[in-house]
């Protein structure tokens, strides 16, 4: 763990539920591993990027700590939480037992992330509660809080106008791989032309043999 920083919340389901509007990208018995690989490429990115101390998934499914092990993401198996605004506000209050860090939230499904455009968004951020909305413009793939401050999540519907009205500032604008979060198949070839990671890259779409 580094000094200084954000520390990171990645919220996920079980993996067999997760990703719904994915399904058909891969063969069917390929679902959980493709939604772990999308993982894998996202926390082992954010936790290269400079201005990120600490990455924690927040998941219900046995095999992702597995999955994470020996990679320096840290992991909570905790069952029964009532959807992603929950998953985030638990994990938030677990990382900020620290005085005065600031928590942010990470989505699950961002296979081309760059360390260099995680780290760029943070210093647009400039300590500032902050988002950064999805290519559509009306989700979140990232949100900050102020230092100090609780990460209050409005994750949902239309998430980008709900995080703004909290006074969130928009950031990363011009940052494709942070904005390009993978709900369908189409989503997943707009991630392999930014460039996917080597968890995801073998799930490339246009490479994979369906029965």
């Amino acid at each position: 763990m580094r000094s200084g920083g954000v520390d990171l919340v990645v919220p996920i389901k079980r993996l067999d539920r997760a990703k719904s509007r994915l399904r058909g990208a891969v063969p069917a018995d390929g679902h959980a591993d493709l939604v772990l690989a999308l993982l894998l490429d996202t926390v082992t990115a954010a936790a290269q990027a400079a201005g990120v101390r600490r990455v924690l998934v927040v998941c219900e499914d046995e095999r992702i700590p597995a999955a994470l092990a020996g990679t320096g993401v840290e992991c909570l198996d905790e069952r029964g939480l009532p959807g992603l605004n929950a998953a985030l506000t638990f994990g938030a209050e677990y990382l900020g037992s620290t005085p005065g860090s600031t928590v942010g939230a990470l989505q699950a499904d961002l296979p081309a992330l760059r360390p260099a455009d995680l780290s760029a968004a943070i210093e647009e951020a400039a300590g500032r509660r902050a988002y950064c909305a999805d290519r559509p413009g009306t989700g979140t793939t990232l949100l900050l809080a102020a230092p100090g401050e609780p990460l209050r999540p409005r994750f949902g519907r239309r998430s980008a106008d709900a995080h703004a009205a909290t006074g969130a500032v928009r950031v990363g604008g011009s940052l494709a791989s942070l904005r390009c979060d993978v709900d369908t198949e189409d989503d997943l070839a707009v991630a392999a032309g930014i460039g996917l990671g080597a968890f995801t890259l073998p799930f490339d779409h246009r490479y994979t043999i369906r029965p």
